[in-house]
């Protein structure tokens, strides 16, 4: 039981880093990413569909988004979805496809996006924080049910700060990684 408890911290820990990683590729970073539209949801026939079930995105240069729908009727919605979403970005439309500029970032924007990707790591660091101290509740409580030793107990919570650890540094590591790009991008 004891490693389980290790297993279930390291389970819980990388589902943070994912989550992590899923909101910094919503981040803009000056560039186009087709993740940014990831939560978009388009009203198709009275149903909110996400946009990415309803239309193909490409990135035809490095800064363009180009929106082509399945169904050339659906364009309407599709611009309307996207001038509703907090993207800051507008939309062309020709009349087949739909194109989101991305605009190139301002140094002082740069430095705002940075802040808040560091809020993010952050975010993600107290989730993995909060998993730690649930495994050293766990063996705690273990200890004190007599299921393991204190050396066992000890042990296991040196390993537990190991994965945390190794964590938090995934976290950094990331978090670095997608400060470059915005700040050189």
């Amino acid at each position: 039981m004891n490693n389980e408890t290790i297993k279930k911290a390291q389970e819980n820990m990388e589902k943070s880093i994912k989550v992590f990683q899923k909101n910094l590729a919503s981040i803009r970073a000056g560039v186009a990413n087709a993740s940014i539209l990831d939560g978009i949801k388009v009203d198709y026939y009275g149903a909110p569909t996400p946009l990415n079930q309803m239309s193909s995105v490409t990135i035809p240069e490095p800064r363009v988004l180009l929106i082509t729908p399945y169904d050339v009727n659906s364009l309407d919605e599709i611009e309307h979805a996207l001038l509703a979403s907090n993207l800051g970005l507008t939309p062309a439309n020709d009349g087949k496809v739909i194109r989101l500029v991305i605009p190139q970032l301002t140094g002082e924007r740069r430095q705002e996006i940075a802040k808040e990707v560091g809020k993010e790591a952050e975010e993600a660091k107290i989730a993995v924080r909060n998993v730690r101290r649930d495994a050293m509740n766990n063996l705690k409580r273990q200890q004190k049910d007599d299921e393991i030793t204190e050396d066992e107990q000890r042990n296991l919570e040196k390993q537990v700060q190991k994965v945390t650890d190794d964590a938090t540094k995934k976290i950094d590591q990331l978090a670095d990684e997608k400060r470059k790009e915005i700040t050189q991008g």
